[in-house]
């Protein structure tokens, strides 16, 4: 990798889509679970979306504490997408805060809201 200090703004736009799009699943995600917890929802034909399926698994029923914590890690995604967006906004997306290098395009577009390249990742273990 050549040695830039910010990635270019198409670049930044590509990564923007990417992150826009994790967003919208992981908020009708979370909807979906809150959904659960305080029981909105009869049984209608969202007890048998994708998500659900993958999150039951086995269970015949998803539980509050369960479902809690899910929405729960699943809010702290959302989180961590909305902040990620900030650093597009302010041009310090995809910079390692140990390293200060650019972190790859491969790992950013498979964990666009990562701030740790995974050598500054496996150092923190």
């Amino acid at each position: 990798m050549e040695n830039k200090k910010r990635y270019s703004d198409e670049e930044l736009q590509e990564f923007r889509d990417i992150i826009l799009k994790k967003l919208d699943t992981a908020k009708e995600d979370y909807e979906l679970l809150r959904q659960v917890i305080t029981h909105e929802d009869g049984n209608d034909t969202q007890d048998t979306s994708p998500t659900f399926k993958v999150l039951e698994e086995g269970a015949a029923v998803l539980s509050k504490e369960e479902a809690g914590k899910l929405a729960q890690r699943q809010q702290k995604f959302i989180q961590h997408l909305q902040a990620a967006l900030i650093r597009i906004e302010n041009k310090t997306y995809g910079i390692c805060r140990e390293t200060g290098n650019l972190i790859p395009k491969e790992r950013l577009r498979v964990v666009p809201h990562a701030t740790l390249s995974v050598e500054a990742k496996q150092k923190q273990k």
